[in-house]
């Protein structure tokens, strides 16, 4: 079941349950944190990726929050707004609340994902974010941890594109994939000013893509914090 062959609320209520229940058995898997562990690589470094305490950490961020979050669904007719605010979003320098989000801890399912242009000008879906209110003892800081997800099965998404790509002569490994592939990762902190996550990179290694066609898109490239936590923000 997915909310490609769902057109009702309650067929996607349907198959938020069941997507659910399959990210949580995926992320019960050994692949699950091979996974993770390259994706830490490829985004911080291999000190991070191969420090036990981090990894457990990240994962208990990525994929505990499938088990144990409040299920929400934002219904297509929905995703223009939430994609417009999302762009227009600006909370540098707002103090964000410990009671901001409808519960601590959620997945939020996009029926129809929003496509997210990162600072190097590659696009990827938003089928799913997960989020959670951690407090880490080490720095006294207590903030809402935001995953983003892209559908795996995604026709329209070039990074689900580039990935049957990469893994075309290995269907064994394309098997072990869930129904959403970890994306991006963003942080807000509660109680003190939030920072503009950077400016754009004054070179980049890629050519920028084309947005899908007919599809919601926003421009993290213009943006003053993460696109995944402005659309949960907006939402």
């Amino acid at each position: 079941m997915s909310f490609h062959t769902e057109r009702t609320l309650a067929g996607y209520a349907r198959a938020a349950v069941d997507l659910r229940l399959r990210m949580t058995e995926y992320s019960r898997g050994r692949f699950a944190q091979q996974y993770l562990r390259a994706w830490l690589e490829s985004r911080f470094d291999d000190d991070a990726a191969h420090n036990a305490a981090v990894c457990d950490a990240f994962s208990r961020i990525a994929h505990q929050l499938w088990r144990d979050g409040e299920p929400y669904v934002l219904a297509p007719a929905m995703t223009a707004i939430i994609a417009a605010a999302a762009q227009a979003l600006d909370l540098t320098g707002d103090i964000v609340t410990n009671d901001v989000a409808p519960s601590d801890a959620g997945v939020l399912f996009l029926p129809e994902p929003i496509y997210e242009r990162g600072v190097h000008g590659q696009f990827t879906s938003i089928g799913a974010i997960t989020w959670a209110k951690v407090h880490n003892r080490d720095i006294g800081r207590t903030s809402w941890l935001i995953t983003g997800w892209g559908d795996r099965d995604d026709p329209l998404d070039p990074a689900a594109t580039r990935r049957r790509h990469h893994i075309a002569e290995a269907p064994e490994l394309a098997a072990q994939f869930g129904p959403y592939v970890l994306n991006t990762f963003a942080e807000i902190p509660i109680g003190t000013p939030i920072a503009a996550h950077g400016e754009l990179p004054e070179t980049v290694d890629t050519d920028w893509e084309s947005a899908p066609d007919g599809r919601f898109c926003v421009d993290e490239s213009v943006m003053s914090m993460r696109a995944v936590a402005a659309v949960l923000y907006a939402f």
